[in-house]
């Protein structure tokens, strides 16, 4: 069955944008995963295609209306064991492991938010499991949903050329990526590190390693101390 990403969205002239080019483009057109763009307006009961309400109890902008999204959501008929997400900056943190179970899966339905936010009782009601990108607030949800398919999409088969190219990147170990090297030999009177032109493949993992576990260390040490591992040192890893 081929990965597929359904898009519940106000704005669906926003999408395939960056999707529809590099390797997500590319594995798009050749049919390796398949994007849905949905308009919730066309879900709309009245001639204005009004989505969105005051906020119960008060308060600044507008809410997207739990009837209306319920009936988008209803409409884009999708399977039950498709994850049903909503972009959201309360959501839990997307993280590389869940971007991994996504990605075996067959593709979630993506709710895009807007406005103030969305009727609490559709995101109850119909089973969304909120997401976010980063503590930060976007104007709303595609840029986020992008993001999630991006990360999802690269790690389906036949998307990246070179099946090892994933294995040890960022994240990939629960650890940040080692610093990477190439041509010019010298740059600007800086040259690579000595032992990755050593033709030791042993002694470059080992480096490889040492330098990944230092970058997290100091600069992620959520990520280091979920590791079990002791507290961030001083940062040694750049002059």
């Amino acid at each position: 069955m081929t990965w597929r990403a359904t898009i519940l969205t106000l704005f669906p002239e926003m999408f395939p944008g960056p999707l529809g080019v590099s390797l997500a483009g590319k594995a798009l057109a050749s049919g390796l995963w398949e994007l849905e763009a949905r308009d919730i307006r066309a879900s709309a009961t009245d001639r204005h295609r009004s989505v969105d309400d005051t906020p119960a109890g008060g308060g600044p902008g507008m809410v997207l209306r739990a009837d209306i999204l319920a009936a988008a959501i209803d409409a884009a008929s999708i399977a039950p064991d498709r994850p049903r997400l909503l972009m959201s900056p309360r959501g839990r943190p997307l993280t590389q492991s869940r971007v991994v179970e996504l990605a075996a899966g067959p593709g979630p339905l993506i709710v895009c938010g807007r406005f103030e936010g969305i009727d609490q009782r559709v995101i109850d009601a119909r089973g969304l499991e909120e997401v976010s990108v980063g503590d930060y607030v976007l104007s709303g949800g595609e840029i986020a949903a992008m993001a999630l398919c991006d990360a999802c999409v690269r790690l389906l088969p036949g998307v990246m050329g070179k099946e090892a190219s994933g294995a040890e990147e960022s994240f990939s170990e629960g650890l940040l990526e080692y610093p990477q090297y190439t041509r010019p030999q010298v740059f600007e009177g800086r040259g690579i590190p000595e032992i990755l032109t050593s033709g030791d493949h042993a002694k470059v993992a080992a480096w490889r390693r040492a330098e990944s576990e230092a970058l997290t260390r100091f600069r992620r040490p959520d990520l280091w101390e979920a590791k079990g591992q002791q507290k961030p040192p001083k940062d040694t890893t750049r002059g």
